[in-house]
């Protein structure tokens, strides 16, 4: 990969509503070249997709993120991608990620409510071949979101008497 590409991949993870003209100001390259280095990142599955890291928390009410940690069996000649799969089908699942250590799958899940969370794991992720266990972690508080902090510094300290 070239060096403007992971200049525009820096940028761009900074901010994605950087123009071409200011990438192009940034790195030093045309726009021109900017927007087709950009395109090819696109077409080449480098950039996913353009987001808004949103503070839930002061957006929307009621909603319940979770981590579930998850054991399986690999299946055959598959190992761990006929799983991630399958579990990337549900709409509850946000995220899912390979890990190292207990586990073998990190899972970030969304749901309305803890009621609805517990029916996905009781409900979908246990009745998938393979699961040998899981242990669920709900979010209490986000102070950080990829990689922006959701409060000021002082902003949420508890006085102590």
């Amino acid at each position: 990969m070239n060096e403007l590409k992971k200049q525009l991949i820096n940028y761009l993870s900074e901010d994605s509503r950087y123009t071409y003209k200011q990438l192009a100001m940034m790195t030093g390259a045309t726009s021109e070249q900017v927007e087709t280095a950009i395109k090819e990142l696109e077409s080449e599955k480098v950039i996913l997709k353009y987001s808004t890291v949103v503070n839930t928390d002061k957006y929307e009410s009621g909603s319940v993120d979770a981590l579930i940690q998850v054991s399986v069996k690999p299946q055959k000649l598959k190992g761990f991608d006929a799983l991630a799969e399958e579990l990337c089908a549900f709409e509850e699942v946000q995220s899912l990620y390979l890990i190292s250590g207990g586990f073998d799958l990190c899972v970030i899940v969304k749901a309305k409510d803890l009621a609805s969370v517990a029916r996905f794991v009781s409900e979908k992720l246990s009745g998938i071949d393979g699961v040998i266990s899981v242990s669920s972690h709900f979010i209490l508080k986000k102070y950080k979101i990829e990689g922006q902090a959701t409060t000021s510094p002082s902003s949420d300290r508890q006085i102590v008497l």
